[in-house]
């Protein structure tokens, strides 16, 4: 007996999380990627020490979702595994596109780009390929993807874009020897102009760094 995989294409629908509301004081948007085992309407409790008036938060959804350990009562999501992961990659930033594209955000407003563990493979992704400015660029405990190149993120204005790596000292995810890694290619990506910013704490989101960013 043989097998051949095929391919087909459809129409699917996914939700997306936002909180605030866009009005005339609103200063800040933020496009927000959440890590693996979350969903978004609780990723998005993080940011709510913000100024609700000066920052509306965008919160996609990852798409693959799941049941949390083996009690089949919690339920987490991923954006992205090592099966298929090229088609799979074009179905994430087809998604984002079509939030940004419902969303119909005014140019004047600041974009503020963060992802936290897997979401960071997610937003840098799509800021390589959609290549539009941000005010802030937040990497948070995650790793960047080896496929990226300098030339993906040359396009960004050194003089209005800034860009912040966020880990925790003690997170177990990230060995030193991945540390080491992941700042060759931070270095080389964002040409040693990223500032780094440590604390004392494992792979978690702390509100209080969230607050201090802009």
């Amino acid at each position: 007996m043989s097998n051949k995989e095929k391919t087909v294409r459809y129409t699917t629908e996914n939700t997306y999380l936002t909180q605030n509301e866009l009005g005339p004081k609103t200063k800040n948007v933020w496009l927000v990627f959440h890590g693996i085992g979350y969903l978004s309407r609780y990723f998005v409790k993080y940011f709510n020490s913000l100024n609700a008036e000066e920052n509306y938060i965008i919160v996609p959804q990852a798409p693959s979702k799941y049941y949390l350990k083996n009690e089949y009562k919690y339920v987490g999501a991923s954006w992205l595994t090592k099966e298929n992961t090229a088609t799979e990659i074009k179905n994430v930033l087809n998604y984002i596109d079509a939030v940004l594209e419902s969303e119909n955000l005014s140019e004047d407003l600041n974009l503020v780009l963060f992802g936290f563990s897997q979401g960071v493979s997610v937003a840098t992704r799509w800021l390589a390929n959609k290549k539009i400015q941000c005010k802030l660029i937040v990497l948070y405990a995650g790793g960047i993807p080896n496929e990226l190149t300098a030339g993906d993120f040359d396009f960004l204005n050194p003089d209005t874009s800034e860009v912040k790596i966020i880990y925790g000292d003690q997170d177990e995810y990230l060995t030193p020897d991945r540390l080491q890694t992941e700042k060759l290619k931070v270095d080389t990506l964002f040409q040693g102009r990223a500032v780094t910013i440590s604390f004392k704490g494992g792979h978690e989101v702390k509100p209080e760094i969230i607050e201090g960013l802009l």
